[in-house]
């Protein structure tokens, strides 16, 4: 399993922090959205004995924007995250096969100072919405849908309320249209890091089902494998791999 956190410069934690703080809680693997620190992240493989990898994440005021960032950014990094949070963003990221994953689809950007939950770091008033077209799309694109848990954590009162409806909307239509989906607790700091147990038991007590969410967790090292194997030299197009004959042009 694992978690895809915020480090430091976009977070309060070094990647250093997070694998280590992540190996002792049972985790596989961190993914980082943070930065171009891709030759750190071979060491730290090495020195903390978890999988660290790489991720994009894409903040922009609207779809034209994201474009040329995602763009850019899927020939440099395994994973390529689009932060959404109003309509606009929510259905540009779900209609690209380029997009790996859309994260925050009703909270919008964190930003700095917040507890990560993204409430103080949303772009002004977030409108995004996930309905029945974008989770089809998202089927059809094979971009997963984040579920977050940072709310349901660090939040309390209406918002967490709010936010816990729009959970179980969103696990429904997963399930109804087959979409794929990650989740995380989008940890700004290794102290926010939950172990995968306990997300699971904070799943079943909220009614997503603790398996639900361990699907969810497990999605992420899929994701990251599918990636690397797309990058390898080994590959040409979707089943199709290089052979000991094939040479190229």
């Amino acid at each position: 399993m694992y978690e895809a956190v915020h480090a430091h410069p976009d977070g309060r934690s070094t990647a250093a922090r997070f694998a280590t703080t992540a190996e002792r809680d049972g985790y596989d693997g961190v993914v980082v959205r943070a930065g171009d620190a891709a030759p750190e992240y071979d060491r730290l493989r090495e020195a903390c004995g978890v999988d660290v990898v790489d991720a994009a994440e894409i903040v922009a005021a609207d779809p034209q924007h994201a474009s040329g960032a995602v763009g850019n950014a899927r020939t440099k990094h395994t994973v390529v995250i689009v932060s959404g949070g109003t309509n606009a963003l929510n259905r540009f990221a779900v209609e690209q096969a380029r997009v790996d994953v859309l994260v925050r689809p009703f909270e919008g950007p964190i930003g700095e100072g917040t507890d990560g939950d993204g409430r103080n770091g949303r772009r002004g008033d977030a409108d995004g919405d996930f309905n029945h077209v974008l989770a089809k799309a998202a089927r059809d694109n094979d971009v997963r849908i984040e579920v977050n848990l940072g709310p349901v954590l660090r939040d309390r009162g209406g918002h967490r309320v709010r936010h816990l409806t729009k959970l179980r909307k969103l696990q429904r239509l997963i399930d109804h249209y087959d979409a794929p989906y990650v989740v995380s607790a989008n940890p700004t700091s290794h102290l926010q890091l939950r172990a995968p147990r306990d997300l699971a038991a904070v799943g079943e007590e909220i009614g997503l089902g603790d398996e639900w969410i361990r699907e969810g967790l497990d999605e992420w090292g899929r994701l990251v494998a599918r990636n690397r194997e797309r990058r390898s030299e080994s590959f040409i197009a979707p089943g199709v791999e290089r052979g000991r004959y094939e040479k190229d042009d």
